[in-house]
C-alpha cells in the first residue's frame, strides 16, 4: 500500500523533532551528512528481473525481451533473432554483457544488467535536442528515426523506453510541445480502442500504453506514442504530477 507523500512527510517531521528535542547543544557541530542535505531522486533506468524462459506473451504479459534482445544485438554481444522469448541464446548474451562489463555473471538481466545496458545502448545521444537535457524540469523525448523515448528530470536521464509512433500517413509530430492533458483509463472516441496511462501533448496525439503493441519496431500508430503498457504506467507515476515538456524529433521509420 502506498502512503500519501503529505502524510508521510508529516510523519517524519514527527519522528524527526522527536528525535532531536531531547539532544543538547554541543560546541562541535555535527558534520552534515550528504543524504539528509538532498533526497535521494527517483530511480533510474529500472526494468524487471528477466530470466531465463521469460517470454513477451501478450500486450498484457511483457517481460521486455523484445527490448533485452534488441540492446543486446546494439551492445554487441547477441546476433540471434529478436523473438521475444528468452532462451539459450538471450542467456548466453547476458552472460557476456556482464562479462564484459564487470558485472556478476548470472545470466539474468537483474536490475544492475538492465541499468548499464540501458545506459549503454540509448542511440543516437547527438541527436537528442539539447531542451531534453538543460538542467531545467521535466523533458521527455521521443526520438522518431530510433523508436526510443527518454525522460530526464533536471538534465539527469530518469529512464529510457522503446515505443513506436505514427504510421507513414499519421506521422506523429515533431517540434516541441507540453502536457496539456491527462487521463489515466482513456478510450479513444475514434477507435474505440483503451488509450490507458494517456498523457496529451499535441492534438489527439499522447503518450499511452498500447492495447496491440508487443514489437516496438513491428507496425504503428496513428500518430500517438504508443508504450508496453507498464512502461505508460511508470512514466505516468514519474510525471503525471508536474509540468513535463515534449520534444519529438527524427526522420519517421
Amino acid at each position: 500500500m502506498r502512503i500519501p507523500f503529505a502524510a508521510a512527510f508529516a510523519a517524519a517531521l514527527m519522528t524527526l523533532s522527536v528525535t532531536l528535542a531531547p539532544v543538547a547543544l554541543s560546541a562541535t557541530p555535527a558534520a552534515a551528512t550528504p543524504s539528509a542535505a538532498r533526497p535521494a531522486g527517483p530511480p533510474k533506468l529500472v526494468r524487471e528481473t528477466v530470466a531465463y524462459g521469460d517470454q513477451d506473451k501478450s500486450v498484457s504479459q511483457i517481460a521486455h525481451v523484445h527490448e533485452l534482445q534488441y540492446r543486446l544485438t546494439w551492445a554487441g554481444v547477441y546476433d540471434g533473432p529478436v523473438t521475444g522469448y528468452f532462451g539459450d541464446l538471450t542467456k548466453a548474451a547476458v552472460q557476456r554483457y556482464q562479462r564484459r562489463t564487470h558485472l556478476p555473471v548470472t545470466g539474468t538481466a537483474d536490475r544492475a544488467t538492465w541499468k548499464r545496458l540501458i545506459a549503454a545502448t540509448i542511440r543516437g545521444r547527438a541527436d537528442i535536442p539539447a531542451a531534453c537535457d538543460d538542467g531545467t524540469g521535466w523533458d521527455v523525448c521521443y526520438d522518431r528515426t530510433r523508436h526510443e523515448v527518454t525522460l530526464w528530470h533536471g538534465g539527469t536521464l530518469i529512464n529510457a523506453w522503446l515505443v513506436r509512433g505514427g504510421a507513414s500517413d499519421h506521422q506523429t509530430r515533431t517540434g516541441d510541445f507540453r502536457v496539456y492533458y491527462r487521463d489515466i483509463d482513456h478510450v479513444s472516441s475514434l477507435y474505440n480502442s483503451p488509450m490507458p496511462f494517456s498523457q496529451f501533448f499535441s492534438g489527439g496525439e499522447a503518450f499511452h500504453g498500447s492495447a496491440t503493441m508487443i514489437d516496438p519496431f513491428t507496425g504503428h500508430s496513428h500518430g500517438c506514442i504508443n508504450m508496453y503498457i507498464e512502461d505508460a504506467r511508470q512514466l505516468w507515476h514519474l510525471t503525471s504530477k508536474v509540468r513535463l515538456a515534449v520534444h519529438v524529433h527524427g526522420a519517421w521509420s
